[in-house]
């Protein structure tokens, strides 16, 4: 996070990094990520070459600095979210009611 904020105030962007903005961008790198699996069989999307995998790798980080930047701006602890959003999980989806079966909780 250090480094983060670092990065974005040596280059005056904070001013940019509304919560808005950065749902957007992060949006935006979420599409250039899925771009990157478009038109690939499910077999090709478990084994990408180097160069996809490299380049997946860059959109996965992207992504992942766009939601540090946003929890950081709304002063919410990701780690603390994950666990909490996992408890609701766990009752959405009793496992012994949807093991194996892709429905959304609202199906079963």
């Amino acid at each position: 996070m250090d480094q983060l904020a670092r990065f974005t105030e040596e280059r005056d962007w904070a001013q940019f990094h509304t919560p808005k903005n950065l749902a957007m961008a992060l949006n935006v790198e979420s599409a250039e990520l899925l771009e990157l699996f478009q038109w690939l069989t499910a077999e090709q999307s478990e084994r990408p070459d180097r160069e996809r995998r490299d380049r997946i790798a860059d959109e996965l980080a992207d992504v992942f600095v766009y939601c540090l930047l946003l929890s950081r701006r709304l002063d919410i602890d990701l780690l603390d979210a994950t666990r909490q959003k996992m408890i609701k999980n766990e009752a959405k989806y009793p496992a012994e009611l949807v093991r194996g079966s892709p429905k959304k909780y609202d199906e079963y």
